[in-house]
């Protein structure tokens, strides 16, 4: 099941059906029993509309008073891009040894306010000459840290930027309309297959420029692992959002342009599309 967000509030979506659920986002989110609630939701309410009614609903990004934060090098073609961005700087090895630590990168990467959903405008910042998207599984997490659901992501990166020197990478990686988040959160108390596709594809004036996908088996860190760093000495007394890391990297060669279309496939989630600003 799939649960939305838009300006009239919280959807739930069971099998064609939707429901309009009563619930304020943030109380949705804080709840470990999220996928048992929301079936008796379903049980109780009726249906608005049906899958047809569903796809002509504009959507928000299924973020409240949530924080986005996200993991980096956890794949390995991630760990060679930052390599080979930061060469030159002399950072390449932070990324070899933090791939291979005990300890996970994990950083903030912003709030609502600096998200955008389905169909929103992000950012490349104009003190960037390097930018790309970064395609990520996300995990929706209760407070109690439990894995609740999960999400699309799309961590906007300036790899110029996190080259020249890996401190500036707050810079690199958090500012207005940095992240993509949606289109919805898929909720279940079960575990995605390690077969789960990340697929990327970007067009440019309607032509594709690049594609590239890869399963989720490929992460070196788990999902529990991941959580259990981000929760030591952290409270999140809504629940948050963690981007797990990308696997998908486009060529040295590529940078993006205002206008591009990013449309990022993740089964069951569905498919996340943000066009350039």
């Amino acid at each position: 099941m799939h649960l939305y967000k838009n300006s009239s509030g919280a959807i739930l979506q069971y099998d064609n059906f939707a429901y309009q659920l009563e619930d304020e986002w943030d109380a949705l989110l804080v709840r470990d029993d999220l996928a048992t609630y929301l079936k008796s939701e379903k049980d109780r309410l009726q249906p608005v509309g049906g899958a047809e009614w569903m796809a002509l609903q504009p959507l928000d990004a299924p973020i409240g008073s949530q924080e986005i934060w996200a993991a980096g090098v956890t794949y390995q073609r991630s760990k060679l891009a930052r390599m080979e961005e930061s060469e030159e700087s002399g950072g390449s090895t932070f990324y070899d040894k933090v791939y291979d630590a005990e300890r996970p990168e994990l950083f903030f990467k912003g709030t609502a306010h600096r998200a955008v959903g389905p169909g929103g405008k992000v950012n490349i910042r104009k003190d960037s000459t390097w930018d790309v998207p970064e395609p990520e599984l996300t995990l929706v997490i209760s407070p109690s840290g439990k894995i609740v659901g999960y999400t699309i992501g799309n961590d906007m990166s300036s790899r110029s930027i996190e080259g020249e020197n890996p401190l500036y990478l707050p810079q690199a990686k958090v500012y207005d309309r940095c992240a993509g988040l949606g289109p919805g959160i898929f909720v279940t108390d079960e575990p995605l297959p390690m077969t789960t596709k990340i697929s990327l594809e970007i067009r440019r004036a309607g032509a594709g420029v690049f594609a590239g996908d890869v399963t989720i088996d490929r992460i070196k860190r788990r999902f529990d692992e991941l959580v259990e760093f981000l929760f030591r000495e952290c409270s999140f007394p809504q629940g948050c959002f963690l981007m797990t890391g990308t696997g998908v990297v486009p060529g040295n060669d590529f940078t993006l342009q205002a206008g591009d279309e990013i449309r990022i496939t993740i089964s069951p989630i569905g498919t996340l599309v943000n066009v350039v600003n």
